[in-house]
């Protein structure tokens, strides 16, 4: 029998849902979808950040090392903030850092002033998607949790396809400045209804008071999230897989297809937006096959960290100066899962965590792909110097990083079920005396 149900079961006093419940989560999601196509922006413009800052691989690594690493660092100060200061405030100082970041980008004269703009954006982008996600955990009941985070994800990959298909043209058509300055327009847009509509829980679904003491608060949270075994396993779950996709899309994918594999930026522009219509594809298989079969978590993580694995190897190890079209259009269709897949350590942490502890254990968990994603992206431009651009050399670096979150995931993964268990049967007898 199947054990879906036992994490998220719908307990009495679970937000109803309904179409209000998705106009307010949508504005939220309208705030992270800008925020990727700030973050995605870079990845597309690779090349000609290069050319503009007359810079090597090793400092173009550096813009979203520097952005990745703002970003990774704000995610458990971010998690603390939305548990104390609650969604609508968090997301509103998010937009207003993502859009300055994203306007200083497109008018940074220098390469230092603009690893400052990156900075401030990332800082801002770090506050969305911890935000939506406890916005989704206030206004829809637990059950629909998986499948909420999933469709979060996908309109971020909507976020990111708007990068690969527009910012690129408009590069190309219109030059750097006319392209970032007026792409930043959408954060003004995107603010305007967040101020104005959004709201942190229905009524009569207000959380319970918090006692908030300064510095031993903020360690109780921390240690109290990171005792639980399934946020732990939910970081490295988000650590493994997330991050090869990542790499390949935030920057390093467009200068492999066209200098070491002889693509156009055309060409290499259609596979990224493949990884892209994968990942928003994948996303919704994987949320559905999660809300209906929890037990499915630990082997959609592992299947996606070997498939990619052996993709990622085949495409870099091809015994010929080009690897051939149809293995490029593999390895980027299964690129597209490592999104949906590290979506799949939220649900690791959601059951192991209270309400009120939620949005800090997001926030570690939200670390672990981002972590990855930052030492990867600077090894690949350190070896790529190192070796004279040689791709072979610096992408299998990815490997290192996949074997030890597989070792990790494979350690904690019994007592993080063991635990959860324990949660549910818990859940199960407050449910029965709670009166309705």
């Amino acid at each position: 029998m199947s054990s879906a149900a036992a994490p998220t079961l719908s307990l009495p006093g679970d937000p109803p849902g309904g179409r209000r419940a998705g106009w307010i989560w949508g504005i939220g999601v309208a705030v992270y979808f800008v925020a990727i196509i700030f973050r995605t922006s870079l990845g597309v413009a690779g090349l000609d950040a290069a050319d503009r800052f007359d810079v090597n691989a090793s400092a173009l690594s550096t813009f979203s090392i520097l952005q990745l690493l703002v970003y990774a660092g704000m995610q458990i100060p971010v998690g603390l903030m939305v548990d104390r200061l609650g969604t609508k405030k968090v997301l509103t100082i998010g937009a207003v850092l993502f859009t300055v970041g994203q306007l200083g980008f497109a008018l940074s004269p220098s390469y230092g002033m603009a690893l400052a703009a990156r900075a401030l954006l990332g800082c801002g982008d770090a506050m969305t998607f911890i935000s939506v996600l406890r916005l989704g955990s206030r206004w829809f009941p637990a059950r629909r949790g998986p499948l909420i985070g999933q469709v979060a994800a996908l309109f971020g990959m909507a976020g990111n396809l708007v990068s690969t298909l527009f910012i690129a043209r408009a590069l190309h058509s219109y030059g750097w400045t006319v392209t970032f300055v007026g792409s930043s327009l959408a954060g003004l847009v995107v603010l305007v209804p967040l101020l104005l509509f959004l709201k942190d829980h229905p009524e009569g679904h207000e959380p319970p008071p918090a006692e908030h003491a300064g510095a031993a608060y903020v360690r109780r949270q921390i240690a109290a999230a990171w005792r639980e075994p399934g946020t732990r396993l939910g970081m490295w779950v988000h650590f493994t897989t997330q991050f090869p996709a990542m790499v390949f899309l935030l920057l390093w994918g467009m200068p492999f297809l066209v200098e070491a594999q002889g693509l156009s930026r055309a060409t290499a522009g259609t596979l990224l937006t493949l990884v892209v219509l994968s990942n928003m594809v994948v996303g919704l298989v994987y949320g559905q096959i999660i809300a209906r079969h929890h037990e499915a978590r630990i082997p959609i993580a592992l299947g996606t960290v070997a498939t990619t694995a052996l993709l990622w190897a085949s495409a870099i190890l091809y015994p010929a100066d080009h690897t051939p079209m149809w293995l490029l259009v593999t390895l980027c269709v299964v690129l597209g899962t490592c999104g949906p897949a590290s979506m799949v350590g939220f649900d690791f942490a959601r059951p192991a965590n209270p309400p009120e502890r939620q949005g800090t254990a997001s926030g570690i968990v939200n670390m672990g792909g981002f972590i990855a994603s930052m030492t990867t992206l600077f090894a690949v431009g350190v070896l790529l110097d190192a070796t004279g651009d040689n791709y072979r050399i610096a992408f299998a670096s990815v490997f290192v990083l996949e074997a030890l979150g597989v070792a990790q995931i494979l350690r904690l993964r019994r007592r993080a079920a063991l635990r959860e268990r324990e949660h549910h049967v818990v859940s199960r007898v407050e449910a029965v005396h709670v009166p309705v």
